[in-house]
């Protein structure tokens, strides 16, 4: 039987917490824009004019306008020419000039000015992380101007801050009260829906949560908060935020200002699920009018013309898509970079935010959304969730529709969720799922749990804080009354099998695009290699069939398995896709082994934060695997360590 004094076993401590973040990777303050007087702080006897309120039904809609790309940064020469990506100190955010445009422009007169002027709503918080910018002079020239209601609430936060006080200084931090009962997941939930980051509602009325999609949507049903002040509010943010992060490469503005606006109109709105929620979608499923990049240049230049199920299903519940978010060339990465710039970790810009999903991982973790979409070939949902502190979602195979470039995959690809909660995550998979019972977060019976730290690879290593966070998250489970055991998992012949269809099926991706001579010089070389696999003939069945056979025996005896869901902490932020092809598998393979098994198998997964690692500043996280069809029995337990260990939900 597992127990507490396990996690102290061969010298390795227990994670740390919040508290225990190193000062050397503090979350500086934002800093007012160059050449800018810092926003006025609040006048708290006065009334703001622009407050949320209730949605007004009788405005029809505006016609809605695509999203706009952001313009390629500058390439910096340097990093052309270092390979190591161990020395790289700093993220490098520029790019060729003369490129085609792939980044949003969020421009100044797409934001609306209260009676009082604009008001600015500070620089990146990590701006002082690096030099220059991604997009040059005009962003530094721009305001994140929004309703009146918008920047005071941050401003009260922060002017209520101590400098010395890292946690404090945030807009979207939740510190568990101590007095709180969380010894349920009910009682976790009620705890966790009072954050720092509120919005006031009416003059005179009692400020309201916005930090949760749950409260969000609880908000617009019952008519406290209007879907399109929540919209500006996402729209600041990620002006605000985004300029160093590059979490969006798509921002819809206008588009999102009338989606908003219909979503007020709908007579269904006191019931939907996701009521005015602002959301970000992957960019490599089709949103109407928005052209999907898969992170590439190599496509078509062709808008979308409808949207992609999931899309469907999340607008059907009521949310906005306000964004889509950064992706790796053909989501075949753990890194997440582009010609476009380079996705940075809101703990620490030094580190990548993971990949694939790492543009929605960044926007959910630094608070930009509270919710994102993304999607998971080898861990592409769970590892930025692992990097950003965040909770990922990768469902089994078939329960969320799919249709995800060439066959998703061989069936491999899932389309999931990036939350900051296990009950958003599990909201919005209920959502794409068109499953409202897996919303409901009671406590599981009791469960057999097996932990699992080996590294899958035999030459492989895991680093101590991350074998701890697996640990955490087993000594949690065994006093919330389960049964927990060491176990090792049976990875024969997984690994062959999982880089054949790696390479595979990227060649099978490149087949479909209109300009291959624009692909990454990184991809051709996985696109070569693909080829031979697949002239090979060694791409069998039967290879998936018998691995997946000793995992059913070994799953006999337990319902859930738990295991770091990393080995190392993330890879620096810098051009990955610059570099030779060697150095971005070997990156990957080092840090990622625990995540691509369950895509092979098709089985269900996710991660939780389980805590900071002492020497980045960047989350540790627990991977959860259940047999399929354990969706709602992995979400459940989740919860429960939710509660046993609430996390700081946003880096910021």
């Amino acid at each position: 039987m597992y127990n507490e004094g396990t996690a102290l076993a061969d010298g390795i401590s227990p994670v740390e917490t919040d508290s225990d973040r190193p000062e050397a990777t503090p979350t500086p303050r934002p800093e007012p824009a160059p050449g800018r007087d810092p926003a006025p702080a609040p006048n708290p006897t006065t009334p703001a004019t622009a407050e949320h309120t209730t949605p007004n039904r009788s405005t029809p809609p505006s016609p809605a306008t695509p999203g706009q790309e952001k313009p390629v940064a500058a390439n910096n020469p340097a990093d052309d020419t270092e390979h190591d990506a161990a020395t790289t100190a700093q993220p490098d955010t520029t790019a060729p000039t003369g490129a085609r445009a792939h980044r949003t422009e969020v421009r100044a007169d797409s934001t609306p000015r209260t009676d009082d002027g604009p008001s600015t709503a500070g620089t990146d918080a990590h701006a002082s992380h690096t030099e220059g910018g991604t997009h040059g002079d005009a962003r530094d020239d721009r305001t994140a101007d929004t309703a009146s209601a918008a920047a005071p609430r941050a401003e009260v936060s922060q002017a209520a801050a101590d400098p010395a006080d890292k946690t404090s200084a945030t807009t979207s931090t939740h510190t568990p009260d101590t007095a709180q009962d969380t010894s349920t997941p009910g009682a976790m939930a009620a705890a966790v829906r009072t954050p720092a980051a509120t919005s006031t509602g009416t003059p005179g009325t009692a400020r309201v949560d916005t930090s949760t999609a749950g409260a969000i949507a609880a908000a617009v049903r019952d008519g406290v908060l209007s879907p399109l002040l929540l919209v500006e509010e996402a729209l600041a943010r990620i002006q605000a935020r985004d300029r160093n992060m590059n979490a969006f490469s798509v921002v819809r503005a206008e588009t999102a200002r009338a989606e908003a606006r219909a979503v007020a109109e709908r007579a269904d709105l006191d019931v939907l699920p996701l009521a005015g929620v602002p959301v970000a979608v992957k960019n490599n499923v089709d949103v109407a009018g928005e052209v999907t990049r898969a992170g590439s240049l190599a496509g078509r230049d062709q808008a979308a013309a409808a949207d992609h199920p999931v899309v469907r299903r999340l607008r059907s519940a009521g949310a906005v898509v306000v964004g889509l978010t950064a992706v790796p060339e053909f989501g075949l990465w753990g890194t997440t970079d582009s010609p476009a710039g380079v996705t940075c970790n809101p703990w620490n810009p030094k580190f990548s935010a993971g990949g694939s999903s790492g543009g929605s991982g960044a926007a959910v973790s630094s608070g930009m959304v509270a919710v994102a979409h993304g999607n998971d070939g080898l861990g592409s949902v769970r590892i930025p969730a692992a990097c950003c502190g965040v909770v990922g979602v990768k469902p089994g195979r078939g329960l969320v529709p799919a249709e995800i470039g060439v066959d998703s995959w061989g069936g491999m690809t899932e389309n999931g969720v990036l939350a900051t909660t296990v009950a958003d995550a599990a909201l919005m998979l209920s959502v794409l799922a068109d499953r409202p019972d897996l919303a409901d977060l009671e406590s599981p019976p009791s469960l057999r749990i097996g932990l699992a730290t080996a590294p899958p690879l035999p030459l492989g290593r895991v680093d101590r804080h991350w074998d701890a966070a697996a640990r955490k998250a087993a000594s949690a489970a065994a006093t919330a009354g389960h049964h927990v055991e060491s176990a090792e998992l049976p990875y024969q012949g997984a690994t062959f099998a999982l880089m054949l269809r790696w390479v595979a099926n990227a060649a099978r991706e490149a087949a479909t695009v209109a300009y291959p001579d624009r692909l990454q010089a990184r991809t051709r070389a996985h696109i070569a290699l693909g080829k031979l696999a697949l002239r090979s003939g060694l791409l069998r069945p039967a290879q998936v069939d018998r691995i997946e056979a000793r995992l059913l025996d070994h799953f006999e005896r337990y319902d859930v398995v738990i295991t770091p869901t990393l080995a190392t902490a993330p890879p620096r932020a810098r051009r990955w896709h610059k570099l030779p092809w060697l150095a971005n598998v070997v990156a990957n393979v080092r840090y990622s082994p625990f995540t691509p098994l369950w895509n092979l198998v098709g089985w269900p997964a996710l991660s939780i934060p389980m805590g900071i690692h002492p020497r980045t500043g960047t989350p540790v996280a627990a991977q959860l695997i259940g047999q399929p069809g354990s969706e709602a029995t992995l979400l459940r337990l989740a919860g429960q360590l939710e509660s046993a260990h609430p996390w700081r939900r946003t880096a910021r």
